[in-house]
């Protein structure tokens, strides 16, 4: 679990709330009001589009929510003023162009964006020394995000190869007001005062966090090659990463991707995944409901050919937790659970996406589990392997489960709250997906 600002948790994960496992997806995009080189805005279409330059496929992606202290600290209430916001993220496909998408989905106030580079890491919050390059919006160094809108910077010639990682950083002269954002980002964003986006060293971000900011995805085109579509992993904190180990990228979708790669099969992999996000409730601290924004994530992404669904526990357990800030969520039937995966079915067959259902995976002993709750899953699990409505199957609930008590989590892929995996459970989870069935 993480503590303070540091971006670092132990490698048990405390029994609390900051346990809850979610789902999420990536923005709906919006407009942008871009400053162009003469001061006049650049139009729209522009700002959001870029320049062109082929086939646009996601490369990295996490899912926005609104601002909030979700169990740990973080930046995201009291926003950003004068400051330089610096993020690291792994591509999982490489291409020979690349832009990055911004949002402000959960703003209430236009965001202005004074300037932004992108690099190759380095160590810490340092970059590659030469490899800075300023990104722009409409021709122009600034963007202004207007309050719910997205925003793309504009193709930008930059070779990116698959699993590299890559800084992308932001200058926000002017205050923002709370922050559009995504709690658990399992790496370390750094922050320093005044305008240091072209800094190739570290030394001036002294402050950091476990959070991502603004940030929600980075896309590629071009390179060698046959063009494969994009898997996006959808889910709560299973598939967020939560339990896995801070910026070693070993959660479930990276663990997919480095076997595509592996493969030679390689391309993208995003992850949508939020911690506590629910099928069927809103939530303040997780985000809104799988049903609703499997939409504005899944179906935005550029290129996507297939989907991994992974959903509901949070609906089974947060209903049964007397402990749970603000008291249980709303009982949710099975029935009502299977009615929330058709319609992410639905959603995604109408878009020509193939989506694949992934069963629950063992959660006795946790912080909410009852037999109510596990008959639940049981009857869940049960639908999702023999109803025939998903395109195919990955059953996570028999991958990880103890032999000896299948309705625990094996004791070697336990974090140690009996409902998250570690790496190696992360590991046992990709190895459980058929790349055939992609």
């Amino acid at each position: 679990m993480r503590t303070g600002h540091t971006g670092r948790r132990s490698g048990v994960a405390v029994l609390t709330a900051a346990t809850l496992v979610v789902l999420a997806a990536t923005g709906a995009a919006g407009t942008a009001t871009a400053a162009a080189p003469d001061g006049r805005p650049a139009t729209a279409a522009a700002t959001a589009h870029g320049n062109g330059g082929g086939q646009w496929r996601g490369a990295w992606a996490a899912s926005p929510h609104g601002a909030g202290e979700t169990f740990v600290p973080n930046w995201s209430r009291e926003g950003f003023a004068n400051h330089t916001l610096r993020q690291v993220v792994r591509v999982t496909t490489g291409g020979t162009r690349a832009r990055v998408e911004l949002s402000n989905r959960y703003g209430t106030t236009p965001l202005r964006i004074a300037g932004a580079t992108v690099a190759r890491s380095d160590q810490g919050a340092a970059v590659r020394a030469g490899s800075v390059r300023q990104l722009s919006f409409g021709h122009g160094r600034s963007v202004t995000i207007p309050a719910g809108g997205t925003v793309h910077s504009d193709a930008l010639t930059f070779r990116t190869r698959p699993l590299e990682k890559l800084t992308v950083t932001l200058y926000l002269a002017e205050p923002t007001g709370p922050a559009t954002y995504h709690w658990d980002a399992g790496s370390t964003s750094y922050r320093a005062s005044g305008d240091h986006r072209s800094d190739a060293g570290g030394e001036a971000f002294i402050e950091q966090s476990g959070a991502w900011y603004f940030l929600s995805g980075v896309e590629v085109s071009g390179g060698p090659g046959p063009r494969r579509k994009s898997v996006v992993a959808f889910g709560d904190s299973i598939t967020d990463g939560f339990g896995s180990t801070p910026g070693a990228d070993n959660r479930y979708p990276d663990e997919l991707a480095e076997r595509l790669v592996a493969a030679g099969r390689t391309r993208g992999v995003l992850n949508h995944g939020i911690g506590g996000n629910q099928l069927t409730n809103d939530l303040s601290f997780a985000g809104e409901k799988g049903v609703n924004r499997f939409k504005k994530d899944v179906l935005t992404e550029p290129d996507v050919g297939t989907v991994i669904v992974l959903e509901g526990i949070n609906d089974i357990g947060m209903s049964e937790w007397a402990d749970l800030p603000g008291g249980p969520t709303p009982d949710v039937p099975v029935e009502r659970l299977i009615a929330g995966h058709r319609e992410l079915i639905r959603q995604a067959r109408a878009r020509g996406i193939k989506v694949i259902g992934a069963t629950l995976p063992p959660y006795k002993g946790a912080m909410y589990y009852t037999e109510r709750g596990e008959a639940k899953r049981d009857a869940l699990n049960k639908w999702i392997r023999t109803s025939g409505e998903y395109d195919a199957v990955v059953d996570l609930d028999r991958a990880l489960a103890d032999p000896a008590d299948p309705d625990r989590l094996a004791p070697a892929y336990d974090v140690g709250d009996h409902l998250h995996p570690n790496d190696a459970g992360y590991r046992a989870m990709a190895e459980a997906v058929d790349l055939d069935e992609l």
